[in-house]
């Protein structure tokens, strides 16, 4: 197909995610985007098929002390400490301005204790009429298993899912850790849990050292590590948890480009969330969906759903 044909045949970017039709492929990772609702208009929604919240809590938290943000070679150490005003303050005073947009609301929540998030998610269901999806972070700490995270095992994460689905009853994705043992075993606990989708994957644990100083960078000595350099590890897992369940999963890690998306696609995304790249540029993904767009009218794709998974052995 020549590039004078492209506009003729223009796909079809739109998505279903677990029965939630979304019109792009493209998500806004949560912790990037402000809730703001000036944000959430052109152009800065220009390909936006959905937007996550920052991390929300039960409680309003402070998030951690001293320096939060640090710049490494092809990435980026965040050590946020999910800074939020609680999840009743996010619905009375935030989510109705926000559903306003028409932009897809995905719900990122932290579970942080079994009781805490049942208590959330009761709480969210007075507005799941603005909710697209609740998303589950289940990277956080369990104090009653030595503070390991949730999401490090298949036990953690199935118990989750127990008291999650006792409460809500909408559209449930689960944001897994990249430093889980078997992400796959836990991929297939989350499904056989009740969740519509997966999403992989979370921050990979970094630090760094102030060399000068001679001491971490971080109060907590451990950060989270985004950005490009992640991508080929992002990528791995998605492949390992997209040929382990049935449900939709959803590629998130280090994404930059056109290019990246469609290997996340071809590696059997259903959809993929862009974030550190927000850090760059507020319109990026305004940028990848045009290019996306006509990549896949030279290649004569009629829609994503025609490509997903393509790059796991099959052709078109």
């Amino acid at each position: 197909m020549s590039l004078s044909d492209v506009s003729k045949s223009l796909p079809d970017l739109s998505v279903s995610i677990g029965g939630l039709t979304l019109p792009s492929p493209l998500i806004i990772a949560s912790g990037l985007w402000p809730h703001d609702a000036s944000f959430w208009q052109e152009p800065y929604s220009a390909g936006v098929g959905a937007i996550c919240s920052k991390g929300l809590t039960r409680r309003p938290r402070a998030g951690n002390s001293g320096i939060r943000i640090w710049e490494t070679p092809s990435g980026v150490l965040n050590s946020i400490g999910l800074q939020n005003r609680g999840v009743e303050v996010f619905i009375k005073e935030e989510l109705p301005h926000l559903a306003k947009s028409g932009i897809p609301v995905i719900v990122n929540l932290a579970v942080e204790s079994l009781e805490e998030t049942t208590e959330s998610l009761v709480l969210l269901k007075s507005a799941e009429k603005d909710i697209a999806a609740v998303e589950l972070n289940v990277s956080c700490p369990n104090v009653d298993c030595g503070g390991m995270a949730w999401g490090m095992s298949a036990d953690g994460v199935s118990s989750v899912l127990l008291a999650a689905r006792k409460a809500w009853e909408g559209k449930l994705w689960v944001k897994l850790t990249p430093q889980a043992f078997d992400l796959p075993s836990v991929g297939r606990a989350a499904e056989d849990g009740g969740a519509d989708a997966l999403v992989v994957s979370n921050t990979w644990l970094g630090m760094a050292i102030d060399v000068e100083a001679k001491k971490p960078v971080f109060d907590r000595i451990f950060a989270g590590l985004s950005g490009p350099a992640v991508f080929p590890l992002a990528l791995r897992c998605l492949y390992e948890v997209a040929g382990s369940v049935s449900i939709p999963v959803i590629g998130c890690g280090g994404v930059c480009s056109d290019e990246d998306v469609l290997a996340m696609l071809l590696a059997g995304a259903a959809a993929v969330e862009i974030g550190s790249m927000l850090m760059h540029d507020l319109k990026c993904i305004s940028d990848i969906y045009e290019s996306l767009t006509k990549r896949m009218a030279l290649w004569g794709v009629g829609s994503v759903a025609d490509i997903i998974g393509k790059g796991r052995g099959d052709r078109f």
